[in-house]
């Protein structure tokens, strides 16, 4: 009788150890060449597929979205406008008293009948306050009128 002994698996090689000493086998792919020869046969003798074709009613939806696409893009840019020039804006220079708010001033500043919200906004956006809080000393600019 003899002793088998069997070795781990080093880079696809199985190493059986017998008592007549070491045999070497290495694991390979089975698959014979002809088998990809034979697979390349087969696609060649594949149907193509028929080529498209469209019906009547399948011709009019295409035509009608193509219409209804130039219709959109051509519709988009007849309404877009710039603006034209602006009139400059007079301003002239606040300093800011002790206990003078934003508030009091665009009161002072706005014209009858104008919110004093929209204009504390305008003083805003002129000046480039990130909030309404002003310090003595600070210096504004105001629209004139």
């Amino acid at each position: 009788m003899s002793a088998t002994a069997i070795a781990p698996v080093v880079r696809g090689t199985i190493r059986p150890w017998t008592a007549g000493g070491p045999a070497a086998r290495t694991v390979t792919d089975r698959r014979a060449p002809a088998a990809s020869a034979s697979r390349s046969v087969a696609r060649r003798s594949e149907p193509s597929p028929a080529p498209l074709r469209l019906t009547r009613r399948g011709r009019a939806v295409v035509w009608l979205l193509g219409i209804a696409l130039a219709g959109g893009v051509g519709g988009a840019a007849a309404s877009a406008q710039a603006d034209g020039p602006v009139a400059a804006t007079e301003v002239r220079r606040v300093e800011v008293a002790p206990g003078q708010t934003l508030w009091g001033i665009a009161e002072d500043v706005a014209a009858p009948g104008e919110d004093v919200r929209d204009v504390v906004l305008q003083l805003m956006a002129l000046n480039d306050l990130p909030s309404a809080g002003l310090q003595a000393g600070q210096r504004i600019v105001v629209p004139v009128g």
